[in-house]
C-alpha cells in the first residue's frame, strides 16, 4: 500500500508535463490556422470558387445570359468536352487546328528562349565583359514593356511593305505576305522544289482528326512573326533568372575543374549545368506554362488568322466563349488546356528529376535481402 501510495504521486507529477506539451502544441496549431485563415479565405473566395463556377459552367449550356446557377440552364454533362475530341464537326477541327498550332509554337519557342537566355546570362556573368549593368537592363528591357505596345510594332515591322520585307529585298529575298499567307513554311519549302499538292496517303488520313499533310504543314508565317516576338520580349527575364543561378555557382569548382584540364566545354557541361539544374526546369516550367498560354500576340496581331494558322487554344476559349456566346465549350477548352499544362509539366518534372544510381541498387539489394533470407 506504501508503495502504491508513492507511485501514484511520481505517476501524476510525470503526466503533468506531458498535458502542458499537448496543451502546448494545440495552441500553436491554432494560432497556425489563425494567422493561415485570411489567405486561405481569400484564396478560396477568389482561386478556388471561380474555378469550381467555370467546372459547373464547362457542364452546361449556358449562353450567357442570367445567371448560369439557375435551373433554366439546361445542364449537358460532357457534351462539351465529347464534342472537340469525339463528334466530327467545326469544333473538333478547330480545337484541333489550335492544338496543332500550339504544339509547334510551343516546341520552337520553349527550347529557342531557354536556350539564348542561358547563353545571354552566360555572357552577362563573364568577368571580363565591362559594363555589365548596360548590358542586363538592355536585354531585360523587352520584358518589362507591354506586349500590346510591342505587338502593334510587330505588325508594321512584318507588313507587307514593312521593313523586315525591305530588307529582305535588299539580299534580293521577296519577302512573303506575313499575315495573309495560311501556308506553313514546311510547306512553303516544299514548294519551292516543286511539291505544291499533297501526295494522296498524306490526304486520308491522320491523328486528331487532320490529315497528315495538315499536320506536316510547319507554323504559317504569321506564326513565326509571333515566335519571334515572343522569344524577344520573354528571354530576358529568364536571362536574369539563368544569372542568378550562375552566380552562385562556385568559383572554386571551376578552377578546380580547370586544372584537371577540363576545356570550357567540359566545365560548362559537367560542372555549370548541373548546378544551375533546378534554375533549368524553372525556366523550361514557366516557358511551357507561358506558351500553352499565348493570347495578347495573337489577340493583337492575327486574331487566329490567316486560315486559322495562328489559332491557339486560349484564344479558341475566348472566341467560343465571348464571341460565340458558347461559354460551357469555352469553359471545356480552358479546362482541357488546364489538363494539357499540368501532364506536360508532371513529364518534364520526371525527365529532369535527380537520379542516383546507387541509391537505386542500394534499394534493389536492400528489397532482396527479405527474399534470400
Amino acid at each position: 500500500m506504501a508503495t502504491e501510495a508513492i507511485a501514484a504521486p511520481a505517476t501524476a507529477r510525470g503526466d503533468a508535463p506531458r498535458r502542458r506539451g499537448r496543451g502546448t502544441r494545440s495552441n500553436e496549431n491554432a494560432a497556425g490556422w489563425l494567422f493561415m485563415a485570411p489567405v486561405i479565405v481569400i484564396l478560396g473566395l477568389f482561386l478556388l470558387l471561380p474555378i469550381l463556377m467555370a467546372l459547373w459552367v464547362s457542364l452546361t449550356d449556358w449562353n450567357g445570359q442570367g445567371s448560369p446557377f439557375t435551373a433554366d440552364v439546361p445542364f449537358v454533362g460532357t457534351e462539351n468536352y465529347t464534342r472537340l475530341f469525339t463528334e466530327d464537326g467545326l469544333d473538333r477541327r478547330d480545337f484541333m487546328t489550335s492544338i496543332r498550332n500550339n504544339i509547334y509554337y510551343v516546341g520552337i519557342v520553349v527550347p529557342v528562349q531557354t536556350a539564348l537566355a542561358l547563353g545571354l546570362a552566360l555572357m552577362v556573368n563573364n568577368r571580363m565583359l565591362k559594363g555589365k549593368g548596360f548590358f542586363r537592363s538592355a536585354f531585360y528591357f523587352p520584358s518589362v514593356t507591354s506586349s500590346v505596345a510591342i505587338s502593334v510594332v510587330f505588325l508594321f515591322l512584318f507588313a507587307n511593305s514593312g521593313v523586315i520585307n525591305n530588307l529582305l529585298g535588299f539580299v534580293g529575298i521577296d519577302g512573303p505576305e506575313w499575315f495573309a499567307d495560311s501556308r506553313g513554311v514546311l510547306h512553303l519549302l516544299f514548294g519551292a522544289v516543286g511539291v505544291d499538292t499533297p501526295p494522296a496517303a498524306m490526304t486520308s488520313g491522320g491523328p486528331l482528326g487532320l490529315t497528315w499533310w495538315d499536320w506536316l504543314s510547319g507554323p504559317s508565317v504569321a506564326m513565326v512573326s509571333i515566335i519571334t516576338l515572343v522569344i524577344w520580349t520573354t528571354s530576358g527575364t529568364f536571362m536574369l533568372m539563368f544569372l542568378a543561378a550562375l552566380q552562385n555557382v562556385p568559383v572554386t569548382l571551376d578552377e578546380a575543374s580547370t586544372l584537371d584540364g577540363a576545356t570550357r566545354w567540359q566545365r560548362f557541361r559537367h560542372v555549370t549545368l548541373p548546378m544551375i539544374k533546378p534554375t533549368t526546369f524553372l525556366v523550361l516550367t514557366l516557358g511551357l506554362i507561358g506558351s500553352w498560354q499565348v493570347f495578347d500576340q495573337v489577340y493583337v496581331m492575327s486574331q487566329g488568322d490567316p486560315a486559322k494558322t495562328t489559332l491557339t487554344p486560349a484564344y479558341l476559349s475566348y472566341r467560343t466563349a465571348f464571341r460565340d456566346f458558347d461559354y460551357g465549350s469555352g469553359a471545356a477548352i480552358s479546362f482541357v488546356l488546364f489538363l494539357i499544362i499540368i501532364v506536360l509539366t508532371l513529364i518534364q518534372r520526371r525527365v529532369l528529376a535527380d537520379r542516383d544510381p546507387v541509391r537505386r541498387r542500394r534499394g534493389r539489394w536492400r528489397r532482396r535481402v527479405p527474399e534470400g533470407s
